[in-house]
């Protein structure tokens, strides 16, 4: 295990990411300055494509980095069963859930019902597909739909706070399955369906268009709606960057499409396979 790893492991992940998210919140004009502007100048961020573009249109850190972006920007890829990206970032893994385990890194599996906190709700997803997004701090931070759904279902489930970086995932087992997550739970058109929004090392937050920020608790937290959104409707934001990872049955008969791997950079919106099942219409 490296250095970086290591530390994770002995630093308070809770207390450092609260005590971020606080100062990330802060609408004091020296302090939330202090952030965005340093923030942008050391991962070089334009505004060229979001709404507001201008460092002072930003109410503190948080609301600048859950920026929203100009309408047009990322177009929806229409295709009739098509599932598309969540979020912009890069694929961690994409690929077939084999049993009840997904694909973490080289070597490295996890159990879908211990990720989702549910084994019989696993158990649906069992020799389904699935697609983990990575969300670097650069990025658009919002997670939209990457199918059209009705949202039944959101758990909250505390845990852990590890970055979620390549190096991490290849190093801490259970990664994704030991960390704070919400899942997100749709009746589609192909049966059951997920989509995990998880936390990670400094990331002050969670949020979803039914729960709005949840708020951390030493339990799981679990919420019934009945919420019907569009692909491509936006779903919740990350208050820091993280992870999404999409869920679909094996009824839905998803092939991904070529050349998306460990590494590829994809945008919201774009095609990343095709669901070959009788359309049922939302």
């Amino acid at each position: 295990m490296s250095l970086f790893t290591t530390l994770q492991n002995i630093v308070p992940q809770q207390a450092l990411s609260e005590f971020a998210g606080k100062l990330a919140s802060s609408k004091n004009p020296t302090v939330k300055r202090f952030f965005i502007r340093g923030f942008a100048t050391v991962y070089g961020i334009k505004l060229d494509e979001y709404a507001r573009e201008h460092w002072h249109d930003y109410q503190s850190f948080n609301d600048f980095f859950t920026r929203e972006l100009k309408d047009g920007v990322r177009p929806i890829d229409q295709k009739d069963g098509g599932v598309v990206c969540p979020a912009d970032g890069k694929v961690s893994q994409i690929g077939q859930i084999k049993q009840n385990q997904i694909l973490q890194a080289k070597g490295k599996n996890y159990d879908v019902g211990q990720l989702l906190a549910d084994h019989k709700l696993g158990k649906a997803m069992q020799d389904g597909s699935f697609a983990t997004i990575y969300l670097a701090p650069t990025n658009y931070h919002r997670v939209h739909m990457p199918f059209s759904g009705t949202l039944v279902q959101t758990i909250y489930i505390p845990g852990q706070l590890f970055s979620v970086n390549h190096e991490t995932a290849e190093n801490i087992p259970d990664l994704f399955a030991r960390n704070e997550r919400c899942v997100c739970v749709f009746d589609t058109e192909f049966g059951t369906a997920c989509v995990v929004l998880v936390g990670a090392m400094i990331v002050a937050g969670i949020e979803t268009v039914a729960t709005g920020k949840l708020k951390r608790t030493d339990q799981i937290q679990t919420q019934n709606h009945n919420l019907t959104l569009q692909k491509g409707d936006e779903l919740g934001r990350f208050y820091l960057g993280s992870t999404a990872i999409v869920l679909l049955p094996k009824s839905a008969g998803t092939a991904w499409q070529g050349g998306l791997h460990n590494g590829t950079a994809v945008k919201m919106g774009q095609l990343l396979g095709i669901c070959y099942q009788s359309p049922k219409r939302f």
